[in-house]
C-alpha cells in the first residue's frame, strides 16, 4: 500500500484539516500519515481559535514519519506561521520528498485567517519545491495581489504562481459564480479541468480533500494531469454527497460508497 502524509491543521468537527485528509486517502485506497501544524477550534460556524503547534514538534513529527517510513507523497495544507513554514520546507529538502502537494491555505471560510500574514513570502519558498500547487481564487490573488474575475485571469494567475518553482499550477474556480471549471497549468501550456457548480451550502473542507486526493494519485503513479482529472471526479461526487451535521456548512461524502453499503442514512 502506499503512503502519503498529511501537514496541516486538525479541525476539531473533522470536516477539513487532517481529518478531511485522512478520510480521502483511506477512500482512495492509500494509508494516510499526519504532521499536525495548528490544532483548530470550529465547527460548522466557523473557526473561533487556533493554538499552534511549536516548530520543533512540528520538526519531530515529520523526522519520525521519514526517518522509519517510505513516503510516497506530501500534501501541505494550513502551515500557520513563518517558522514552520521554513522548519517544514527545509526538512523535506534534506529528506528528498517528493510528489509534494501544497494547498496554500490562507483563510477560512468563514474569513479566520489561518497563515498569518507575514508568513506568505515564506509560503512561496515553500510553493517553489512542490510538484503541484492548488489555490482557489481568493488565495490565488492573495499569492499574486490582483484580482481574478474570469478564466484569463485565471490563466494569468497561474502564470504568476509559476514563477514561484512549482512543477505545475491548478488554479481552482469553485469560487466563480458561472461555473466551477479548473485551469491546470503546466508549465507550457493551459489544460481546462471541466467541473459543474453543485447548489449546497455543505462545502466544509473541499481544498483539503482535492489537494489529498491529488497526493493520493500521485503516490499511486499516476502522472499529474490524470491525477488531477481523477481528483476532480472524486471530489464532485463528494460534494454531491455532502449533508449537514450542524447548523452551518457541512463537510463532504467522503465515504459515499461505504455509508450506502451499510446502508446509512446520513442525509
Amino acid at each position: 500500500m502506499k503512503k502519503v502524509l498529511t501537514i496541516a491543521g486538525s479541525d476539531s468537527c473533522g470536516g477539513a484539516g487532517i481529518q478531511a485528509d485522512l478520510k480521502t486517502m483511506s477512500a482512495l485506497g492509500v494509508y494516510g500519515m499526519s504532521v499536525i501544524t495548528a490544532v483548530t477550534c470550529q465547527n460548522t460556524k466557523g473557526v473561533f481559535d487556533v493554538q499552534e503547534i511549536n516548530k520543533n514538534i512540528v520538526g519531530s513529527q515529520i523526522r519520525c514519519i521519514f526517518d522509519d517510513i517510505k513516503v510516497d507523497a506530501v500534501k501541505i495544507g494550513m502551515v500557520s506561521n513563518s517558522e514552520i513554514v521554513k522548519t517544514i520546507r527545509e526538512l523535506l529538502l534534506d529528506y528528498k520528498a517528493k510528489n509534494i502537494v501544497v494547498d496554500p491555505v490562507i483563510i477560512s471560510k468563514s474569513g479566520y485567517f489561518l497563515l498569518k500574514p507575514e508568513a506568505v513570502e515564506e509560503l512561496k519558498k515553500l510553493i517553489s519545491i512542490s510538484h503541484i500547487v492548488t489555490p482557489n481564487i481568493p488565495e490565488a490573488e492573495s499569492l499574486t495581489g490582483f484580482k481574478i474575475e474570469d478564466e484569463e485571469h485565471m490563466k494569468k494567475a497561474a502564470l504568476e504562481i509559476s514563477k514561484m518553482g512549482p512543477k505545475w499550477v491548478l488554479i481552482k474556480g469553485g469560487h466563480r459564480c458561472n461555473d466551477a471549471n479548473d485551469i491546470l497549468y503546466t508549465g507550457q501550456k493551459f489544460i481546462k479541468i471541466p467541473g459543474k457548480r453543485i447548489e449546497t451550502v455543505n462545502t466544509h473542507g473541499t481544498g483539503c480533500t482535492l489537494s489529498s486526493a491529488i497526493a493520493s494519485h500521485l503516490a499511486k503513479g499516476i502522472d499529474i494531469e490524470e491525477s488531477v482529472k481523477k481528483s476532480k471526479n472524486y471530489i464532485t461526487n463528494a460534494i454531491e454527497n455532502s449533508f449537514s451535521i450542524g447548523h452551518g456548512v457541512g463537510p463532504l461524502g467522503h465515504f459515499i460508497e461505504l455509508y450506502n453499503k451499510a446502508n446509512v442514512d446520513y442525509k
